[in-house]
């Protein structure tokens, strides 16, 4: 058993061994061996206070990516763009370990980045990872672009909520889920301001992003986000139409109860 992991399993009613998931050091603890158990990633350290991924959730993405590329027959060196990288630097270190893509990862948060940057050296991914600082809270792609910039696709795991009430609404709904109401009112994966909330919440930010790729729709072959709440879904197809996509795509994920949702679009 991973070392770290140890001190929070525990034998439940049912003789299985478990975590308690209401806590976000456990839940860390079990991210972190997961991601050294099967793909190889030996430092994942980051603030408690940041967003700590669920591992199985974020490979799906990856691997629903791969099969995008795959079915469009987008070929040679696989260039990815992160959006909103976070601390864990997630999706790049599982894009490498899995399909030795290639990546550019940009965040809003300088301190994030550090972290992230240390995820990366320690690794040995500086060859395959490359950080950029968006400086401005309103732009997607604008200010961390270059004109020679080309990409296969762009990823986003956008922030879901409209303030940190709205933020702390849905995690007293999660522990109600997990019958742990007594715990004190913590996010078992944590998350910063930047990480979680955004002004107007997923809709606003995706609306943004979906304007700002047809102003670089030459420099990526396919856009792509996560997208959690499914009434959103129809204004994107919406407004992606109006913007001159020439394909949009919904492809469906569920990790246990959980079911989301990934929306992609081109202009080739």
């Amino acid at each position: 058993m991973y070392p770290d992991l140890k001190p929070f399993v525990f034998e439940n009613e049912y003789q299985i061994k478990t975590i308690n998931f209401a806590k976000p050091k456990a839940v860390k603890a079990l991210n972190t061996a997961l991601l050294y158990k099967y793909y190889g990633i030996s430092f994942w350290e980051f603030p408690d206070t940041n967003l700590c991924p669920p591992i199985p959730g974020r490979v799906d993405y990856i691997h629903h990516i791969a099969d995008l590329l795959k079915d469009s027959k987008v070929k040679g060196n696989i260039k990815v763009l992160d959006i909103g990288t976070g601390a864990s630097c997630i999706y790049p270190i599982l894009g490498v370990a899995e399909y030795n893509w290639r990546f550019v990862a940009t965040d809003i948060d300088k301190i994030s980045l550090e972290s992230a940057q240390k995820i990366i050296d320690k690794n040995n991914l500086e060859n395959s990872i490359e950080l950029r600082h968006q400086k401005e809270l309103s732009q997607i792609f604008k200010g961390v672009l270059n004109e020679e910039d080309c990409f296969s696709v762009s990823i986003c795991n956008p922030p879901f909520y409209k303030s940190e009430a709205d933020a702390l609404e849905a995690t007293t709904r999660k522990l109600k889920g997990l019958n742990k109401e007594s715990y004190k009112l913590v996010r078992n994966f944590s998350g910063t301001q930047n990480e979680l909330w955004y002004k107007g919440g997923e809709k606003a930010f995706i609306h943004n992003y979906l304007y700002e790729s047809s102003l670089f729709k030459d420099q990526c072959h396919w856009f792509t986000t996560l997208v959690s709440k499914k009434d959103l879904v129809k204004g994107i197809y919406k407004s992606l139409k109006k913007l001159g996509v020439t394909d949009i795509k919904t492809i469906n994920m569920r990790q246990g109860n959980k079911a989301s949702r990934i929306i992609a679009w081109t202009f080739k």
